[in-house]
Order: structure tokens, then C-alpha cells, then sequence
């Protein structure tokens, strides 16, 4: 069985590829679109490319960048720079935010837990006039809340603009890594607990996925807080003013994930220290034990290596309770040291 590659391997185009050519990866999973068109009086749903009527709003969600061909034809019919398809295509980016002339190109990091530990899968989205655009890596995402919103009609978002979609989904992005660190602040509580009153039961391996996960997080959050106050300045245009303030609202969690992200960092690198002193602490009481036990033995050796000499005018050996009485000097011998070892502290006491 393979194992998984410990950190994420990112394919790049080769070197000297032309700018803003689209290299499938073999390994991207099938293209599939997914279009929402809505306004103030309802929505729709299919999946196919045809423009929304003037007034209403659309959402294309595309997963899989298997289908160049078709990445390439829907950034033909939306004005896409060859640039942000290069982007798209190549998902090793850090998040960030470029503004081009037709739409604003915005690339964030999306959780996605797995079975060999926590992976930030990449999200990139296009706003533009009267329309959002977000392409995936693959199926599955965390924007069923926004689409739950959306099928509301009773919601507010029908109402707005495609800016206040587009801060919708970085919001969804974003707060979809309070769950994540509940769960591993939940596994750190656990082996602070185990680190505490039983050590011995404690895995250092397990510490150490708990810190690469983290630092998994913080590697995606950090530069999405950037991103975040990029859309928030007021050269930015496709964010209206009353946009902005919201997008206030996902500064404030980013800064809140990073300060929690820290926090966690210290204390898992805190209970490493523990342990490893856990530890430390316990090679010294067995060090401490098995010195006792010779210092005791020292004696006796003594002893036992005098009478065992081969001479034969020691008169204790002559003597018919000369056995009797070394045993019972030796035996006393190691009483004695035992209760003073006790009394010292060094035997028996914690």
C-alpha cells in the first residue's frame, strides 16, 4: 500500500511554458458546471453556459480542471485573462487578489479533510459584471449554505448585487475553518489531559500531525486575511460601499482563526516540552532506583569478595556461625542503607 506523501505536492508548468497556457493535470478530476442565475423574484438552477437575462445574477460553480478546452471557452465568453486561467489551472497559489480590467480574480484555500490528515483544497473566483464564477479542483465544497440562501425567498441575497455573492462565498470560505479547528482544539484538550496524568500513553507522533495540521491552517488563513483587506480598500472597484462592511466582518474571523491557530501552536509545542520532561523525568526515577540498588549491593560486594578470598587461616571460617553472621551483617547492612535512602527521601517517596 502507498503511503501518502507527507506534504502536498503541487504540479507546475514546466519550465518556459508561454503565459497563460492551460496544462491539464492528469490527476484533476471530470469538469462539471453547475449555473445559478436569481434576482429579487426567483431562481434557477441547470448546468448550462447561457448568459442571464438583464437584472439577474449568475453563479457558474465549476469542479474538475480535467477539461481545459471548456475552462478555456468559458473565459472566452467571459472575458477571463489568460493569466487567471493560467492561475486556475495551476493549483499551487497562495491565496491573493489581482483586479484586471474586465473582473477581479481571488484565489483562496478551501478545507478539506481527509482520511490521511487535513488538506486546503483551492478555490478561485471571478467577479464580474452581473456575474461569479468559481472553479474548483474537484466536487464538494462549502458553499451549501450560500446556495441554501440563495433558494430562501425570504433571504436578502437574491436582492443584492454579484459583489455581495462573491463576499458570500470568501465569507463561507473562511468560517468553514471554525469546525476544523473545534475538532483539533477537541484533540488537543485530549492529549494535554493524557500528556498530564498519563504520558506514558502518549504518542509524540500524534503531536506532531496535530502541528502540521495547524500549520496547514495557518498557511492558508494567513495570507487570505490579506486578501480580505485587499477587497476592503476603496481602489478595489467591483466592491460596493456597503459591501466593504462586510467584508470587515470576514477580516475580524480571519484575524480570530490566526490568534486561535497560534494559540493551539504553543500549546501543542508546550505539551512536546511536557513530555519529552514526562519523560526525562521518569529514565531519572528508574536511573535513580537502579542506583539505590547498587549503592545497597556495594557493600555486600565487599564483603562477599573478602570472604571469598582463598586463605586459609581467616578464622571466621573456622567459626561454626561465622555463615550465619555475615549473612545477617549483610542483611542488616541493607536494612540500614534502605531506611536511610527513605528517610533522605530518595526511596519510596514522590
Amino acid at each position: 500500500m502507498t503511503k501518502p506523501p507527507r506534504y502536498q505536492r503541487r504540479r507546475r508548468s514546466p519550465p518556459g511554458t508561454p503565459p497563460g497556457t492551460l496544462t491539464a493535470d492528469p490527476d484533476a478530476g471530470e469538469t462539471r458546471v453547475r449555473a445559478i442565475r436569481f434576482n429579487a423574484e426567483g431562481v434557477s438552477e441547470d448546468d448550462s453556459l447561457a448568459p442571464c437575462a438583464p437584472g439577474s445574477i449568475l453563479w457558474l460553480n465549476i469542479d474538475g480542471l480535467a477539461d481545459t478546452d471548456l475552462l478555456q471557452k468559458i473565459g472566452t465568453s467571459f472575458g477571463l485573462h489568460p493569466l487567471a486561467l493560467e492561475d486556475v489551472v495551476n493549483v499551487h497559489q497562495r491565496p491573493k487578489a489581482e483586479e484586471y480590467e474586465a473582473h477581479q480574480f481571488i484565489v483562496l484555500r478551501m478545507p478539506e479533510p481527509g482520511q490521511d490528515g487535513l488538506h486546503t483544497e483551492q478555490v478561485s473566483i471571478f467577479l464580474g459584471d452581473g456575474f461569479v464564477i468559481t472553479v474548483q479542483e474537484h466536487a464538494g465544497d462549502v458553499f451549501d449554505p450560500v446556495r441554501t440562501r440563495l433558494r430562501n425567498p425570504l433571504g436578502q441575497m437574491r436582492k443584492r448585487g454579484a459583489d455581495y455573492l462573491c463576499y458570500a462565498l470568501v465569507d463561507a470560505a473562511i468560517d468553514a475553518y471554525f469546525p476544523v479547528l473545534e475538532a483539533l482544539g477537541e484533540k488537543l484538550e485530549q492529549l494535554e489531559d493524557t500528556v498530564v496524568f498519563d504520558p506514558d500513553a502518549v504518542d509524540m507522533g500524534d503531536i506532531h500531525v496535530l502541528k502540521r495540521e495547524l500549520m496547514s491552517i495557518r498557511s492558508a488563513i494567513l495570507p487570505m486575511r490579506d486578501v480580505v483587506a485587499t477587497l476592503q480598500r476603496e481602489e478595489t472597484q467591483r466592491f460596493s460601499d456597503n459591501t466593504r462592511l462586510y467584508l470587515r466582518d470576514c477580516q475580524d474571523h480571519a484575524v480570530q482563526l490566526i490568534e486561535t491557530i497560534q494559540t493551539y501552536r504553543e500549546i501543542a509545542t508546550g505539551l512536546v516540552d511536557i513530555l519529552l520532561s514526562s519523560q526525562s523525568n521518569r529514565a531519572n526515577e528508574v536511573m535513580q532506583v537502579l542506583t539505590l540498588i547498587a549503592t545497597i549491593f556495594i557493600p555486600l560486594t565487599f564483603i562477599v569478595g573478602v570472604y571469598g578470598m582463598n586463605f586459609d587461616d581467616m578464622p571466621e571460617l573456622h567459626w561454626r556461625y561465622g555463615y550465619p553472621a555475615v549473612m545477617g551483617i549483610m542483611g542488616l547492612i541493607a536494612v540500614v542503607l534502605a531506611i536511610w535512602f527513605y528517610r533522605k527521601g530518595w526511596l519510596g517517596r514522590r
